[in-house]
């Protein structure tokens, strides 16, 4: 495996941190980090509230890179809430995913299990997409 998963892994990592905001609002159980195109690696945990208004960690990830002017991304992996590294994106971050790089998110990779080094495409795991 390569060095920059084992950035992007400690980058994660420092923010996964499982905390209660308020009766309605946890975050921090699920941490992720997305490596742009540029090579820029962006950080995001998911915000869980009790009205669906919450965010995974993959989208927040997503939202932080957009605000920082990028929209391509390379690489993808998040820590779990046990504490193990590596995991299919929901369908909603993948499709977020997708529609960012409708004509080339097949070649996102997306760290599947950490301690493995299984990596997969996007490509792979939404094989026949709608776009």
């Amino acid at each position: 495996m390569n060095k920059i998963w084992e950035q992007m892994y400690e980058a994660a990592k420092s923010l996964h941190n499982a905390r209660k905001i308020s009766d309605y609002v946890t975050c921090g159980e699920v941490a992720a980090a997305i490596l742009s195109k540029s090579g820029k690696i962006y950080t995001g945990v998911c915000v869980d509230t009790c009205s669906t208004l919450g965010i995974c960690a993959e989208r927040n990830a997503i939202f932080n890179m957009l605000t920082n002017g990028e929209h391509e991304i390379d690489k993808v992996l998040c820590i779990m809430p046990d504490g193990k590294c590596g995991g299919a994106p929901c369908g909603a971050c993948r499709e977020l995913m997708v529609q960012l790089m409708a004509d080339n998110y097949k070649d996102v990779q997306i760290l599947m299990d950490y301690e493995q080094k299984r990596v997969m495409t996007l490509g792979e795991l939404t094989p026949e997409w709608w776009i």
